[in-house]
C-alpha cells in the first residue's frame, strides 16, 4: 500500500500532512507555505487558478473567485439564503436542489471546487514524496450531516483520490493533541472555530483509546461571519459621511473584505488598526478607518456568545459538567481571537491549551489517522458518535429517532411499527436526519416502500425496522414484515444530488481539466525559454554582430524572428524548434572564430618557421594559462 495522506479540507485554508517515521510533516506548497488558500479563480482566458494565485487576482475578478465553498457543500439552495449573500459569486439552484456556483455560462457544485482545491494539495504531496499519491483521509466539521459529509467524499473522488474516510475535525485535532500528552485517563474539549463553521466536541483519553462522548456546533458560524460584521460596520460609516453603498460595487467589496479580515487578524495582537483603502469609490473618494479591538468585540461578540450554547448541549449529552473538563483544546484560526480565547476561558473555568497549532492540528491528526489506516503507525482505538439523529416520519409528519444523536457508533436499533389505514397494501419508509419534531423540517436521506402486505386492519401488521449505523457513518435501513418475513433494505450514505454516472463524468471532466492545466504551464514555461534565449542571442548579436558575415547574420536573424513568431502561438513544440535553432544558429560563426583565432595565435608563436623553443628569448619562462574568448 502507498502513502496515505491527510488532508485538512478548511474553509478559509486547506492543508496537507503525511506521516514520516514517528513525526508528521505538513507539507509546504509551491509558495513556501504550510497554507494553501481555499480558493479557486477562473480567467477571462479560461485558466484556472487555485490556492495564493486565485486569492491575489480575486480583487479584479470578483464574480468568477470561488472561496468558502464549504460552507455550501451538500447543502441545498434553501439551506444557505443567508450564506449566498455574504460572496460576490453567483449561487443558482431551485430551492430543493443543491447549491451551485455560476461561473459565466457554466455550473459548478461546490463538490468541483472543492475538487479543485484538493487536485492542488494531491500535485503538493506528490512533488514533495516524489511519487503518486492516490488515497487520503480527509477531515470535515463533527457536526457535518450525511449529505455534507458524502459530498466532500465525491469531492475527493473527483479530485482522483481514493478516500479512505472522512474524519471529524475535532477527533483529528484530539489525536494531534493525544500524540504528545500525558498518559492516564483525561476527559478533554475541543473548541472547533474555523472560518465557517464551529464545533465542539468531548472527547474521553485513556492511553490509545478516544472516545468521543458527544458533539455539537453550528455549521453557520466561523470566521467569515465576523469579517462580514466588520464590513457591515464600515460601509455603513462610509455610506454616513459618502452617500455611497459600496454594497453595489462587486471589486470594492472584495477589497473591503480582504482589508476587514487583515484588520480582524491585527486585532488579535494590536489594540487598534486601520483600514485603508485609496479610490474605493471613484477617483477621489478614499476610504479610511480606525479600528479598535473594543469595537470589533462589540460587532462579533454575541457571534462568539452563541457558542457557548452548543458548549452547553455537548456537556449535557456527555452527562459531564465544565469543571470535569481536564483540558481545553482550541482550534481553527479563529480561536486566535482574545474575546474567544476569554469566553472559552470564563465558560470552562481553565485556560484553554494551546499547545497544538490551531491551523496545523486537524491536518496532523488527518495524518495520524491515514498512517493507522495503513499501518504506519500504532493502532489507536477511536469510538467515535452519531452527530445527529436518525430516524422516520410516521403519522401526522411526526419525526421518530431510532438512532439519538451522540450514540456511540457502530450501533444498531429496532423498532416495531404497524399502519395506519385498513388493508394497507404497503408502507412507505422515509428516512430523516436531524433534531426537529417534524420530519419536514429536518434532512431527508431517502425513502424506499415495502409492499405487499396481507389484507389486516389498521395496527395489526408488525412492521420492523432496524437502523445500522457502521464506523464510516454509513447507514443501512430494512424493514420487514414480521407476518410473512418479507422485507426490503436500503444504503443511505446521504443525497447530494450527485448520481455515481455524474460522479464519474466529473472526474473525468478534472483529469481533462487537470490536463489542460498542465498543458498551459508547459506553454508557459516554454515562452520562459523563449524569452531568455532570445535575451541571450540579443545580446550575442549587440557584442559581437560586427563580427558577423552577412549571410551568418541573416541566418540568426531568421532564427530570432521565427522563435518570436512561434512564442506567440500555443504551440509548445514549435516554440521548442525555433529555441533549437536559434540556439544552434551562432554555432557556426563561434566555430570560425575559434578557428580564426587559433590559427592567428599559430602564426604569432611561431616566427620566420621556427617552433616555439626557438622564438623563445633566453631565460624566458612559459607559463601555462588558461584562456577564455569572449
Amino acid at each position: 500500500m502507498g502513502k496515505i495522506v491527510g488532508i485538512d479540507l478548511g474553509t478559509t485554508n486547506s492543508l496537507v500532512a503525511i506521516m514520516e517515521g514517528k513525526e508528521v510533516k505538513v507539507i509546504s506548497n509551491k509558495h513556501g507555505s504550510n497554507l494553501t488558500p481555499s480558493v479557486v479563480g477562473f480567467t477571462d482566458k479560461g485558466e484556472r487558478l487555485v490556492g495564493q494565485l486565485a486569492k491575489r487576482q480575486a480583487i479584479v475578478n470578483p464574480k468568477n473567485t470561488v472561496y468558502s465553498i464549504k460552507r455550501f457543500i451538500g447543502r441545498r439552495r434553501h439551506e444557505v439564503t443567508e450564506e449566498e449573500k455574504m460572496f460576490p459569486y453567483e449561487v443558482v439552484g431551485g430551492p430543493d436542489e443543491p447549491a451551485k456556483v455560476r461561473i459565466r455560462d457554466k455550473m459548478l457544485t461546490p463538490q468541483e471546487i472543492s475538487a479543485m482545491v484538493l487536485t492542488d494539495l494531491k500535485e503538493t504531496a506528490e512533488a514533495y514524496l516524489g511519487e503518486k499519491v492516490t488515497e487520503a483521509v480527509i477531515t470535515c466539521p463533527a457536526y457535518f450531516n450525511e449529505a455534507q459529509r458524502e459530498a466532500t467524499k465525491e469531492a475527493g473522488r473527483i479530485a482522483g483520490f481514493d478516500v479512505k474516510r472522512v474524519f471529524p475535525e475535532p477527533t483529528a485535532a484530539a489525536l494531534a493533541f493525544g500524540a504528545n500528552r500525558k498518559k492516564g485517563l483525561q476527559k478533554i474539549a475541543v473548541y472547533d472555530l474555523g472560518g465557517g463553521t464551529f464545533d465542539i466536541s468531548i472527547l474521553e483519553i485513556d492511553n490509545e483509546v478516544i472516545q468521543v462522548l458527544s458533539v455539537n456546533g453550528n455549521t453557520h458560524l466561523g470566521g467569515d461571519d465576523f469579517d462580514q460584521r466588520l464590513m457591515n460596520h464600515v460601509i455603513d460609516e462610509f455610506k454616513k459621511e459618502h452617500r455611497i453603498d459600496l454594497r453595489k460595487d462587486a471589486r470594492a467589496l472584495q477589497r473591503l473584505k480582504e482589508a476587514c479580515e487583515r484588520a480582524k487578524c491585527d486585532l488579535s495582537s494590536m489594540q487598534e488598526t486601520e483600514i485603508n483603502l485609496p479610490y474605493i469609490a471613484g477617483q477621489d473618494l478614499h476610504l479610511t478607518v480606525k479600528i479598535t479591538r473594543a469595537q470589533l468585540e462589540r460587532l462579533i461578540g454575541d457571534l462568539i456568545e452563541s457558542s457557548l450554547k452548543p458548549c452547553e448541549k455537548a456537556l449535557a449529552d456527555a452527562k459531564v459538567q465544565a469543571k470535569d473538563i481536564e483540558e481545553v483544546v482550541l482550534v481553527g484560526g479563529s480561536t486566535r481571537i482574545p474575546m474567544v480565547q476569554r469566553v472559552v476561558r470564563e465558560f470552562f473555568g481553565k485556560e484553554p491549551n494551546r499547545s497544538v497549532n490551531p491551523d496545523e492540528a486537524v491536518a496532523i491528526g488527518a495524518a495520524i489517522q491515514a498512517a493507522i489506516l495503513s499501518g504506519d503507525a500504532k493502532e489507536i482505538l477511536l469510538l467515535d458518535v452519531n452527530p445527529l439523529s436518525l430516524g422516520l416520519k410516521v403519522e401526522g409528519g411526526l419525526f421518530v429517532p431510532l438512532i439519538s444523536r451522540n450514540s456511540a457508533i457502530p450501533t444498531e436499533k429496532k423498532q416495531v411499527f404497524s399502519t395506519a389505514t385498513d388493508n394497507q397494501p404497503a408502507v412507505t419508509i422515509e428516512v430523516f436526519q436531524g433534531e426537529r419534531p417534524m420530519a419536514e423540517d429536518n434532512r431527508k436521506l431517502g425513502q424506499f416502500d415495502l409492499e405487499d402486505i396481507p389484507p389486516a386492519p389498521r395496527g395489526v401488521p408488525k412492521i420492523e425496522v432496524t437502523f445500522a449505523l457502521d464506523a464510516n457513518g454509513i447507514l443501512s435501513v430494512k424493514a420487514k414484515d414480521l407476518g410473512t418475513t418479507k422485507e426490503k433494505q436500503l444504503t443511505i450514505k446521504g443525497t447530494t444530488g450527485l448520481s455515481e454516472d455524474e460522479i464519474k463524468r466529473k472526474v473525468k471532466e478534472a483529469e481533462e481539466y487537470g490536463e489542460k492545466d498542465r498543458q498551459r504551464k508547459d506553454l508557459a514555461e516554454a515562452r520562459n525559454q523563449a524569452d531568455h534565449a532570445l535575451y541571450a542571442i540579443e545580446k550575442f548579436l549587440r557584442e559581437s554582430g560586427e563580427k558577423l558575415s552577412s549571410d551568418d547574420r541573416k541566418k540568426i536573424e531568421g532564427a530570432v524572428e521565427r522563435l518570436r513568431k512561434a512564442k506567440e502561438k500555443d504551440d509548445v513544440a514549435e516554440i521548442k524548434r525555433a529555441m533549437d535553432e536559434v540556439a544552434t544558429a551562432p554555432h557556426e560563426f563561434s566555430r570560425k572564430l575559434y578557428e580564426q583565432a587559433a590559427a592567428q595565435a599559430k602564426t604569432e608563436t611561431k616566427p620566420d618557421g621556427e617552433g616555439p623553443e626557438k622564438g623563445k628569448k633566453e631565460g624566458e619562462k612559459i607559463i601555462d594559462a588558461d584562456f577564455e574568448t569572449k
